[in-house]
This record gives C-alpha cells, sequence and structure tokens, in this order.
C-alpha cells in the first residue's frame, strides 16, 4: 500500500483540503486497488518542527511509503514524482510554502492486508483485479 504522512502545521489544511487533496493523490494510483492508498495528516505544532534549527510555520514534510509496487528503474521514479509534485502543488506552491516529499519502496513480503498476503505478492492477478474491483481485501 502506499502510505503518505503529511507533517503538517496545525489548521494548514481545512476538512475539504484534506480530502481533495488525499483524493488526488489517490487518483494517481490507477493500477491498484484503490483502499491501498492512505493519506494520513498528522499536525505538528511550531514547537516540534525545527527546519535548519530553526522554528518552521510552513513547512510540510510528506513521506511515501510504497508496498504495493516498487519502481522498475529511474524513469519511473521521476515520472512519479512529476506526477506527485503535480497533484500536490494546489496544496504546497501555490499556497506559498515550503516542503519536502520522500518516498521509500518496501518489500511486499513484508507486508498483510487484514492478515491476508496481497495477490500481486504471489503474481495471482485474478485475485489482484478482484481486490481492485471490490476495492477491498478478500481472502483468495
Amino acid at each position: 500500500m502506499p502510505l503518505h504522512r503529511f507533517y503538517i502545521p496545525p489548521n494548514l489544511y481545512t476538512a475539504e483540503d484534506k480530502a481533495k487533496l488525499a483524493e488526488a493523490i489517490t487518483n494517481i494510483y490507477i493500477r491498484i486497488p484503490r483502499f491501498y492508498v492512505v493519506v494520513l495528516f498528522i499536525e505538528v505544532d511550531q514547537d516540534n518542527c525545527f527546519v535548519g534549527g530553526n522554528p518552521s510555520k510552513g513547512f510540510v514534510r510528506i513521506l511515501v511509503h510504497h508496498l504495493a509496487r516498487q519502481f522498475e528503474n529511474d524513469e519511473k521514479k521521476v515520472t512519479f514524482m512529476d506526477m506527485y509534485e503535480e497533484a500536490i502543488k494546489p496544496f504546497t506552491k501555490d499556497r506559498g510554502l515550503d516542503w519536502e516529499v520522500a518516498v521509500a519502496d518496501g518489500d511486499p513480503k513484508l507486508w498483510r492486508v487484514n492478515g491476508l498476503i496481497p495477490p500481486h505478492a504471489v503474481r495471482d492477478k485474478e485475485a489482484e483485479d478482484l481486490w481492485k474491483r471490490e476495492n477491498r481485501a478478500i481472502p483468495f
């Protein structure tokens, strides 16, 4: 699953902003079930966020952890990052914020959904299509 953690100043985004941002991120992932995409907004007080040793008022740190799919090559990494930057632009650059994005690939063999091994980890295309269609984990 792609897990997206946004470390943000308190009250930076409204509930509507968060929903729109989560939707924009989810829409990047067309090859996997939508329920794989998880977006968390973690508010960090200015007293608990320092950039360059100084308190930060408008810094957004985004950590993305990919488990469902890994990038095949550097070109795909760059393409993903370009798509990601475009998706978050209305919530970062367009608002005059400073931000940083980091993406880490994980080992899908160390991942379970409701105790189930995800279908792609065992190369079961039929089960993967079922999970995508049903938008939930189903035993196979």
